[in-house]
Parts: C-alpha cells; structure tokens; sequence
C-alpha cells in the first residue's frame, strides 16, 4: 500500500492508502474524494478527474501521453502540475503522493 493525500478545494485532507498498481481515481472515487466525478470511468475520455500534483512529485511521475495532454484541454484552471487522476497509477516511490482537487471539473 502507498500513502495518497488528496486535498479538497476547501482544504478538507483525506489520507488514504492505495493498492500499488491502481490509480489515484480510482482511489479517489473508491474514497468518496469530492471533487473527482471520473465521469469516462478512467479510460481518458474526459477531464473530470483533473487534479493538481504537488510539486515535490512532479518529477516521480511518468511522462504526460498525448491522449493525456489533449483530455486537459477540456479541463478548468490548468496549470503546469495539472494531471488526469486516472493517468496516474500507484508504486511504491509515490509514497506520500499530494494531489490537490480542483475548484470544479468540466
């Protein structure tokens, strides 16, 4: 299991452990984390699992695909550590993982 913070848009924090393996919407929406409505079910076909990644974790993630990069133009308030939850999937050096949640989604 690997420590995940979301961080509601009123700043209400959730600390959760997640499956290794999984992503961080799909811990999101089995947590009830308000905010992610991950309408496309985490196949990369909408925007409404945007979130944004802590700075200090930027760098530990994999590259941003293509199909990544075009679903966030359909997202609100991107930002340069904009990420689709569902894009982003647990391992062990993600410990610690803070991801804020937007305002609103599309």
């Amino acid at each position: 299991m690997t420590a995940i913070v979301f961080i509601a848009h009123d700043g209400t924090r959730y600390d959760i452990d997640a499956p290794n393996g999984s992503s961080v919407m799909e811990n999101a929406v089995r947590n009830d984390i308000p905010g992610i409505d991950a309408d496309c079910g985490g196949a990369c076909a909408c925007a409404t699992c945007h979130v944004y990644v802590d700075e200090a974790y930027v760098a530990r993630l994999p590259e941003m695909q293509a199909m990544e990069e075009d679903m966030l133009d359909f997202a609100v308030d991107v930002r340069a550590n904009s990420r689709l939850s569902c894009q982003i999937r647990i391992h062990p050096e993600l410990d610690g993982l803070t991801v804020r949640v937007p305002e609103r989604q599309p």
